[in-house]
């Protein structure tokens, strides 16, 4: 596994639970406005051995109650069923996984051996505007997204949809698609874009979305979805 960051304690990236992140090097996005450019490199080299990651877990038994495995895309790492066995193994800790949705097959084998407690897969935007959203020019992608999306929604583990609205990349059109898009969803989330000094276009001039846009965002999905909340505005 390359592991190219590491928080120790969260409060925030398992609902719920205390846990820790694992963050993975190397993604297949490039989203102008991701707030972890710093480790969208395929050719990062890791930061931490599972040693070190391992030998914190058992120490902090009893403390923690989760491993949030976070990137970056996780699911490019073809170690990823193996390290996840290993979690739950040696610490019997909940997983969560944070994924784009791109690897179907990986995420499908994850969910059949029974390896992942929750799932929170990013959404970036409506059909039409996701190439954009996410960077890249490869509008083929969508069908492996709409293959994950499906695998969320028929099976019966916890999971969560969820979009970083930002003002400059999202219109009131997208989110016109995006309801239609996951519908049957358990529960959808709209989180406000930040800005800090890791995002990777920090020229684009992106805004952050006032709460009154993200309710009316949020409006427009909610009679797809059996939950739609947002996050990351007073």
């Amino acid at each position: 596994m390359k592991i190219c960051g590491f928080m120790k304690t969260t409060l925030l990236d398992y609902p719920g639970h205390v846990a820790c992140t694992v963050f993975t090097g190397g993604c297949n996005f490039r989203c102008p406005y991701c707030h972890n450019s710093e480790l969208l490199d395929m050719d990062l080299p890791s930061e931490f051995t599972e040693e070190e990651i391992f030998m914190f877990l058992q120490r902090r038994k009893g403390v923690l109650e989760g491993v949030v495995i976070s990137g970056g895309e996780p699911t490019l790492q073809p170690d990823l069923p193996r390290f996840i066995r290993d979690i739950k193994e040696q610490t019997g800790l909940e997983v969560k996984l944070d994924t784009n949705g791109t690897a179907p097959d990986m995420l499908r084998e994850l969910l059949g051996e029974g390896l992942l407690d929750f799932v929170s897969m990013d959404i970036k935007s409506g059909p039409g505007g996701y190439t954009k959203a996410a960077g890249i020019r490869n509008g083929g992608i969508l069908r492996r997204i709409e293959e994950s999306r499906d695998l969320l929604i028929n099976g019966d583990i916890p999971y969560e949809f969820r979009t970083t609205v930002v003002d400059g990349i999202h219109t009131e059109e997208d989110f016109r698609e995006l309801g239609p898009f996951i519908k049957g969803g358990r529960s959808y989330f709209l989180q406000a874009y930040k800005e800090s000094s890791t995002v990777l276009d920090l020229s684009a001039g992106f805004g952050t979305p006032k709460k009154e846009e993200l309710l009316s965002y949020a409006e427009l999905v909610s009679p797809y979805v059996e939950k739609v909340d947002i996050r990351g505005v007073d």
